[in-house]
């Protein structure tokens, strides 16, 4: 498979380590949106791990130039409307994610499965509190926003959700039920970027034989559902 990282910064370079140890080829690595916009490969997967704002600059050529993209930036799903209704009409394949690693998406179904028994069994409160390196620009997360998403649906109120920017952290993520009597947490600690990568590549790896808009946590819910039966 022919993949084109967009945005070749820490992430980049290990999303091309992952996708060369899978025997992937990484046909082209560009920086900038001028960079961009002359790497036309209409049989290679775009993996973009920018910023918010350079994906809402570039969602167009990214959409015109290859056979399907993997989104793993945040901070853009305003415009998530107008970004899919785009990429359908070039007839493209996006899978976009908050987070890519499997590790985080299986804590995504924990989360709902706690939720779901909470709200049938007792009274409990929610939080959420994130913690990234001080470098990352959008806060709340977009993983702590999912989790938060998750937690709404289920509870039917709204989850605080409180910020940490500080170091080198990869990323921490914890959820908390908390009682009069009790308190449950949860939590999810990336040592790495590695995660991220081999998961945006495991998408990409999907992305080829797929038609449609799709985010990687439902493609996932059907394995879970399987494993969970």
């Amino acid at each position: 498979m022919k993949i084109v990282i967009s945005g070749y910064g820490k992430m980049g370079r290990e999303i091309e380590a992952a996708a060369k140890a899978r025997g992937h080829e990484c046909v082209s690595k560009p920086d900038s949106s001028e960079e961009l916009a002359k790497s036309v490969f209409p049989d290679a997967v775009c993996i973009d791990f920018t910023v918010p704002d350079a994906f809402r600059k570039n969602y167009k050529t990214i959409a015109e130039n290859f056979k399907a993209a993997v989104v793993g930036t945040t901070g853009w799903y305003d415009i998530l409307d107008e970004v899919k209704d785009y990429f359908a009409k070039k007839n493209k394949t996006l899978i976009y994610a908050t987070n890519f690693s499997i590790g985080v998406n299986v804590f995504f179904k924990v989360n709902e499965i706690a939720a779901r028994l909470i709200s049938e069994l007792a009274d409990y409160d929610s939080y959420i509190i994130e913690y990234h390196h001080n470098q990352k620009l959008d806060a709340p997360s977009g993983t702590a926003k999912t989790i938060g998403n998750i937690l709404k649906e289920v509870l039917g109120k709204e989850i605080d959700i409180q910020s940490v920017r500080s170091g080198k952290i990869p990323g921490i993520h914890e959820t908390g039920f908390e009682s009069e009597v009790d308190r449950i947490t949860l939590r999810h600690e990336a040592f790495s970027r590695k995660g991220f990568a081999e998961g945006a590549v495991t998408a990409a790896e999907w992305a080829v034989n797929l038609n449609g808009i799709f985010e990687f946590k439902d493609l996932l819910e059907e394995k879970i559902k399987n494993i969970l039966k």
